[in-house]
């Protein structure tokens, strides 16, 4: 069966398709009994100043700044700690890497969706504080750990080592409770007409944090350690400061946070939690919409990964850079991101997300063919880069407002829940992967391969018809 006729809406009309919600004029959108989220833009939607104005929008941006700022520098933290406390004078380092990762992995894959189910049954605010205040503790610790644990061995290896290993599963298992629940209290926080907004703002957010752990984590923790040591601490633990402390100011700004929750009545029996799952792939099984928007993003974060591990080689391959500069290519991607947002809050007056997201699809896949001929090119490959960039925007706010706007309040937790376990899988497979790829038929053979993925996923989910430009009179 065809991706594009399973994607039907459960509702009582006849559904409309996506391919046809790209071609319909903005009147024919309004009549239409298909979900207004894709198919026309937010009636009178305001821009960025207007959320900015929200103090409780402002407490969850403030703690999500700092929460994925201290996410994306933790690993750089481990890698740090390993090189000083565990790597020997001529081994390699990525037998200890791997292992971090696998613990920081293991967790988005088991508990993912199940943390989304509980997120629906707990006080959203309560879980945002409290998974930030314990990730922030569990760093803070790290120190006295590994002093206790200095120079004792278990099973064949380093104590220290296999704390480590423990206090990232714990890290990132919080943090599978942390994501469904930022995104469920959006909607509850921010009118329906400023989703768009808002989000462009936490897309943007998300993927600078991304770029700034990439290019600037390991000179930042450097840096905090000199200035630890020059005040006198005596101590070298400067690095576990700022990670543990972001999370835990993360966990204090978001207790200014009011999430407008209805609270849940005690005496209803809650249904198993493998009953409350299946609820959700059902809805999302009925809902086209949705999961349309849900492939779209899953993918997008799968092609990020994959350019990720792409940019090491480039890096490598490219002469005006060093391979330990990888970071400056991906930091590029990161300026497109927020061009690409700019560029966004404009064309919504004009395109509805449906839209937006077809043509940045197409972009995003022109982007990976610019780099398949451009790898020996630093500039050519900057430029693709910063389109991809600009066009991710334009796919990834959208589609994430479709979802957040469509989905009722008591699915939230369930359909974020699955979209951050399909998310984490989608880019898990890529790191493993690509490399594999690359080894074998080369940078460029990827890169095509890449944008033929994207371009044929495209066709297939808006039926291969090109979409129609038509601005909203509205």
């Amino acid at each position: 069966m065809r991706l594009s006729e399973d994607l039907e809406p459960n509702i009582p009309a006849e559904p409309t398709p996506l391919s046809t919600e790209l071609t319909t004029t903005a009147e024919d959108q309004t009549a239409s009994t298909s979900s207004p989220a894709t198919d026309t833009p937010p009636a009178e939607a305001r821009g960025v100043a207007a959320v900015l104005k929200n103090k409780n929008f402002l407490a969850l941006w403030g703690g999500q700044v700092f929460s994925q700022l201290a996410d994306k520098v933790y690993l750089v933290l481990m890698i740090a700690i390993i090189e000083t406390q565990f790597q020997a004078k001529g081994q390699t380092i990525s037998g200890w890497v791997s292992a971090i990762m696998m613990a920081n992995t293991i967790p988005a894959i088991l508990f993912g969706s199940f943390a989304g189910v509980y997120v629906d049954r707990w006080r959203k605010k309560q879980v945002l504080v409290v998974t930030n205040v314990l990730r922030g503790l569990l760093v803070l610790a790290v120190p006295v750990l590994l002093w206790i644990a200095h120079g004792r061995i278990m099973a064949q290896l380093p104590l220290g080592f296999e704390l480590l290993i423990l206090i990232t599963f714990t890290v990132s298992t919080l943090g599978q409770f942390f994501a469904p629940a930022e995104q469920a209290v959006i909607s509850n926080i921010v009118e329906k007409r400023d989703l768009l907004s808002a989000n462009s703002l936490y897309t943007t957010t998300t993927m600078g944090a991304l770029v700034v752990g990439f290019a600037v984590g390991e000179p930042l923790l450097g840096f905090a350690d000199k200035v630890g040591m020059g005040f006198g601490l005596g101590l070298n633990v400067g690095k576990e400061l700022v990670v543990g402390l972001s999370y835990t100011i993360a966990g204090i700004l978001l207790l200014l946070l009011k999430t407008n929750e209805q609270k849940r009545d005690a005496n209803i029996e809650e249904p198993h939690i493998l009953d409350d799952l299946k609820e959700g792939i059902r809805y999302l099984q009925a809902n086209r919409s949705i999961r349309v928007a849900l492939i779209q993003l899953v993918t997008l974060y799968a092609v990020f990964a994959s350019i990720t591990i792409l940019a090491i080689r480039l890096a490598e391959i490219l002469p005006e850079i060093k391979a330990s500069q990888f970071g400056f290519l991906l930091a590029t991607g990161g300026i497109g991101m927020g061009l690409g947002a700019v560029v966004m809050n404009f064309a919504r007056k004009w395109f509805a997300p449906a839209k937006l997201a077809f043509f940045g699809s197409i972009g995003i896949a022109v982007g990976l063919g610019g780099m398949a001929i451009s790898t020996h090119s630093l500039w050519q490959t900057i430029l693709s880069i910063m389109l991809i960039g600009v066009f991710w925007a334009n796919v990834a706010i959208p589609m994430q407002t479709v979802v957040q706007s469509e989905t009722p309040p008591e699915m939230r937790g369930k359909v974020f829940g699955l979209q951050n376990n399909a998310t984490n899988i989608a880019c898990s497979l890529p790191l493993a992967l690509t490399g594999i790829a690359e080894s074998v038929f080369g940078v460029s053979s990827v890169l095509w391969g890449l944008a033929l993925i994207v371009t044929l996923l495209t066709l297939y989910l808006y039926g291969g018809k090109s979409a129609k430009s038509e601005p909203d009179p509205s």
